[in-house]
């Protein structure tokens, strides 16, 4: 299509998805003149103009295709502000077309992240397009704003189940959770699908059930609290959209065979972490996108309602942006007169957008801080791009007191491998830190393996890198 025809249709469909002819469902089938792409119904009622960001117009289509309009959503991030930004999504197979209009002044530079992603744009009569050919959640900023930016959300579709006794769905629209209370109902064995446009005003809490599943690309709008799956095994969370939580998003509390997958958070609240694990054995994480304003992912053994060791955690496949705080935080909490282990911890193929943290006790994009009598050992980070640090620390490995939050130190940091980490030393990071509390707690067997700062490897203790304090063994470089 040529360039006056694809103008034609981005200023003739506007109004198309308000009488519902852009919207589309991945049970229903392809869209009839757009196989493979799959845009959802717009908020209900008065939830169309509170939970619209006017700030982007965003279209997507299928290479030659009409252009589909998307709806912008707002959220807030990061709570030194906060700010409002764009979310859009869809779901797609193949390849598709993104336009993107900034709507409020002109632009000189663009940038779509993550950087790893190499999505190359182009830019016409003031609106910017680029392709992709797989599922992938992306950040679109304009003359370096990340505060103002837009997510797009683009996924893989997530089929309909078959209707069943045990099958539950929440279908396009407004939904509160029954009696007026914060949860909407889940039981053992249940399959509860939350269809792309279903806006759920509440949350789930999974409590002692077996074999569940939520899923779907349903949004979950400003939760007051976080999905927590408690005393339960084999739940599975997938494709839901949080937007504006109150606190954190989903956590894990003394479970087993936990997965969130293909989860999006956009925060700025207080405590407002992505995925909290407490207490939990065998937890996978992956593909998820975590926006907030504490830890993206925090990784504890007893605490709250989790009481216990963790053991075999899994984080992969994932993009983290902590406007606050960590990006990664272990081993903080504990129980000091039951002392516990965590252990068979992994993280890979992850993209850190960037990091903002001012008080050097909770530095670290990716941090160790044991603490309250806590053994953490056999921990791997693995393929790890880190874009910003506008203040923090890349590594911060240490045994701790916390007086705010712990009852004792931390007993042992041992056997933990940083390999192929890439930091683009972008911001004005502070030099990363490993230490031991005293002799009877020290941190031990840390090696970094082709770890680079703006392009140089790092091969020692080199100061301004890394200080390597007291009470350390056995740090190596490669």
């Amino acid at each position: 299509m040529g360039f006056t025809a694809r103008k034609a249709f981005w200023a003739g469909l506007a109004g198309m998805a308000l009488l519902g002819l852009a919207t589309g469902s991945a049970s229903a089938g392809d869209l009839a003149d757009a196989p493979g792409l799959y845009v959802y119904p717009l908020p209900p009622g008065g939830l169309f103009y509170s939970m619209h960001n006017d700030a982007f117009t965003v279209r997507v289509r299928k290479p030659g295709g009409p252009w589909r309009d998307l709806y912008e959503y707002t959220a807030k991030v990061d709570s030194d502000g906060p700010s409002d930004v764009s979310v859009v999504q869809f779901d797609f197979t193949g390849q598709v077309e993104i336009g993107v209009r900034k709507n409020n002044g002109d632009f000189k530079r663009v940038e779509v992240r993550p950087a790893s992603k190499a999505i190359r744009h182009k830019v016409e009569n003031g609106i910017v397009y680029f392709t992709i050919d797989k599922p992938q959640n992306l950040s679109v900023e304009f003359d370096g704003d990340r505060l103002h930016n837009l997510h797009i959300f683009a996924g893989a579709p997530l089929p309909r189940p078959a209707p069943g006794p045990d099958v539950v769905v929440y279908e396009a629209g407004l939904h509160t959770p029954p009696g007026g209370g914060q949860y909407f109902p889940v039981k053992s064995g249940q399959t509860i699908y939350v269809a792309g446009g279903a806006i759920l005003q509440g949350t789930f809490k999974p409590e002692k059930v077996e074999n569940v599943r939520i899923i779907g690309r349903g949004i979950v709008d400003r939760p007051a609290d976080q999905l927590v799956v408690q005393d339960s095994k084999g739940v599975t969370v997938q494709g839901l959209t949080f937007l504006t939580p109150k606190h954190g998003t989903i956590a894990c509390a003394s479970s087993s065979d936990v997965t969130f997958r293909d989860i999006r958070t956009l925060s700025n609240g207080s405590w407002s972490d992505g995925v909290n694990v407490f207490a939990c054995s065998d937890v996978t994480v992956e593909r998820a996108f975590i926006r907030t304003s504490d830890d993206s992912v925090a990784v504890y053994a007893t605490r709250k309602s989790g009481k216990g060791d963790t053991r075999r955690v899994n984080v992969r496949d994932s993009i983290f942006w902590p406007d606050v705080a960590h990006a990664i935080f272990i081993g903080i909490h504990g129980d000091s007169e039951k002392p516990n282990l965590l252990e068979g911890l992994r993280f890979e193929n992850i993209d850190i957008l960037g990091l903002d943290e001012d008080d050097p006790e909770y530095q670290g994009a990716l941090a160790i801080s044991a603490g309250d009598d806590n053994t953490v050992r056999d921990v791997l980070f693995d393929d790890i791009r880190v874009e910003q640090i506008e203040e923090g620390k890349l590594f911060n490995v240490r045994t701790v007191f916390n007086a705010k939050y712990g009852t004792s130190p931390g007993l042992l940091v041992d056997g933990v491998r940083f390999r192929d980490i890439a930091f683009s030393g972008d911001g004005w990071p502070s030099p990363s830190t490993i230490s031991g509390f005293g002799p009877d707690r020290p941190v031990r067997n840390i090696s970094f393996e082709n770890v680079t700062i703006g392009g140089k490897r790092l091969k020692a203790a080199d100061p301004a890198a890394i200080e390597i304090g007291r009470n350390v063994e056995g740090v190596s470089f490669k």
